[in-house]
C-alpha cells in the first residue's frame, strides 16, 4: 500500500498565476489523477465541472485571496503534515486489521472557493470525500481551526477509504441506508479522535450537536431511510440539502456526524474495541448495540 499526496501546492500556484485563458486546461491536468474516483459515474466526467461544483477554487476571480491562502498552507507545512498523518494512520489500521487488503491511494488536497458562501459558512471551509477506494479528495480553506485539524481531517477520509475498500464493507447504492452513512462518519471521527484526541478529532460541523438529545433522537428516526439523494439532509443537515436542491428534514448542519459519534462511542465502549479495530464493523450491529443500551 502506498499513499501519494499530489503536489497540488505547485500546481494551484501555477494555475492562479497563469493567464485566465490557460487556467482551465491547467486545472484539468492537475485533476486528471482523480479520474478513477468517478469510475462508477455514468458517462464521461468533466473533471473541471466536478471541481467547481464541489467548491473547488475558482479560475476566474479571487486570485489574490487564493494565493494568500496557499501561502498560509505552505507555511504550515500542510502537504508534509498530511503525508505523515496518512502514513502513520495507515500503519495503525493495518496493525489493527491483519490481512487488510489496502489499496494504493491518491490524495488530492485542493484549495476551496472563498466566494462560495455555503462552503465558507455552513461547511466551515472544509469538505472531504474518501468513500471511493484508492482516492481521497479534501477541499480546504485555511481557517486557523482547519489548519490545526489538518491531520484529523486526512485520517478521517482514510478510514472511509479502507472501510469501503477491497474486502471491506460493501456500499450498495440500492440498499444502503442513512444509518450506514452516519455510522461510517462516526467511525471515521472516532478514528481521528483515537489518534488526535477529542479536541481535534471530531469533524467541526458535528461538534455543536454532540450532546443534543433532541437532535440525536430525530436522526435516529431516519436511520432506515434509503435512496442516496435523501442522505444529505439527514447526515449533513438542511443547509446542505437546500444548497443542492434536496428536501430538508429539520436538522442543523452536521447533525448526522454528531449522531454517528454517539452511536459509535456506545458500540466501542460496549465491545472494548478501538475505532481502528472496528474498521469493518457492520453498521447494523453498531446501531443495534446502541439501541440495546438505551440510546446513550
Amino acid at each position: 500500500m502506498s499513499i501519494t499526496v499530489l503536489d497540488t501546492c505547485s500546481a494551484i500556484r501555477a494555475i492562479l498565476l497563469a493567464p485566465v485563458a490557460d487556467r482551465v486546461d491547467l486545472l484539468r491536468s492537475m485533476l486528471e489523477p482523480t479520474r478513477g474516483m468517478y469510475r462508477h459515474h455514468p458517462g464521461e466526467v468533466d473533471l473541471v465541472a466536478m471541481h467547481l461544483q464541489a467548491s473547488g477554487f475558482p479560475v476566474d476571480r479571487d486570485e489574490e485571496r487564493c494565493l494568500d491562502a496557499l501561502d498560509t498552507l505552505a507555511a504550515a507545512g500542510a502537504w508534509d503534515r498530511m503525508r505523515r498523518a496518512l502514513d502513520d494512520a495507515s500503519a495503525v489500521l493495518l496493525e489493527a486489521t491483519p490481512g487488510l487488503a489496502a489499496p494504493d491511494i491518491t490524495v488530492l488536497f485542493v484549495l476551496g472557493d472563498p466566494g462560495d458562501e455555503h462552503f465558507m459558512g455552513p461547511c466551515q471551509g472544509v469538505t472531504g470525500f474518501g468513500g471511493i477506494s484508492g482516492h481521497i479528495v479534501i477541499t480546504f480553506w485555511p481557517f486557523p481551526e482547519n489548519v490545526e485539524r489538518l491531520e484529523a481531517t486526512a485520517v478521517h477520509e482514510l478510514h472511509h477509504n479502507l472501510r469501503f475498500g477491497p474486502g471491506g464493507v460493501v456500499w450498495n447504492p440500492m440498499t444502503v441506508t442513512v444509518g450506514d452513512h452516519i455510522v461510517s462518519e462516526g467511525l471515521a471521527d472516532a478514528f481521528a479522535r483515537q489518534l488526535y484526541g477529542d479536541e481535534l478529532g471530531p469533524t467541526r460541523i458535528g461538534v455543536p450537536h454532540l450532546h443534543d438529545d433532541e437532535i440525536f433522537g430525530k436522526v435516529l428516526t431516519g436511520l432506515d431511510v434509503t435512496g442516496m439523494r435523501n442522505f444529505t439532509a439527514w447526515v449533513h443537515g438542511d443547509p446542505s440539502a437546500e444548497r443542492f436542491g434536496l428536501t430538508p428534514v429539520g436538522l442543523p448542519m452536521g447533525a448526522g456526524y454528531a449522531a454517528g459519534n454517539r452511536l459509535v462511542d456506545t458500540y466501542l465502549a460496549a465491545t472494548g474495541q478501538t475505532a481502528a479495530q472496528a474498521l469493518h464493523a457492520q453498521s447494523s450491529e453498531i446501531i443495534a448495540t446502541t439501541l440495546r443500551r438505551g440510546r446513550h
